[in-house]
């Protein structure tokens, strides 16, 4: 995937510095970049205002600390792998990462 254009939004946050949402956000164009061919991530933002409920959940389903981060991003005519819908527009697409010893790691992705 093409993320060389991205936007990043890293938002307000009580939770987390901006070194830290940014390194999640690292994770997830890292990944993107390699299992998401035929795609342009044109945004990737926090919105932990909108999301604190869901993380304080999901954080303790996973037993660890969750951010949760939203992209957009466009697919060409191949569909990427075949999952997405070819020549569309992906918006509030979401990633959901559990932040490790090591960092963060990516546990979960797509509409939730």
């Amino acid at each position: 995937g093409d993320v060389r254009n991205v936007k990043r939004i890293p938002g307000e946050s009580q939770l987390y510095s901006e070194g830290e949402i940014n390194s999640a956000m690292n994770v997830v164009l890292d990944f993107f970049q390699k299992e998401f061919d035929g795609c342009t991530m044109t945004e990737i933002r926090y919105e932990e205002e909108k999301y604190a409920e869901r993380q304080s959940l999901e954080s303790e389903d996973y037993g660890r600390e969750v951010i949760i981060l939203l992209t957009d991003f466009d697919v060409d005519g191949s569909g990427g792998d075949g999952s997405l819908n070819p020549n569309s527009t992906y918006r509030n697409y979401q990633w959901t990462l559990t932040r490790t010893r090591f960092g963060w790691e990516l546990q979960d992705w797509g509409y939730g």
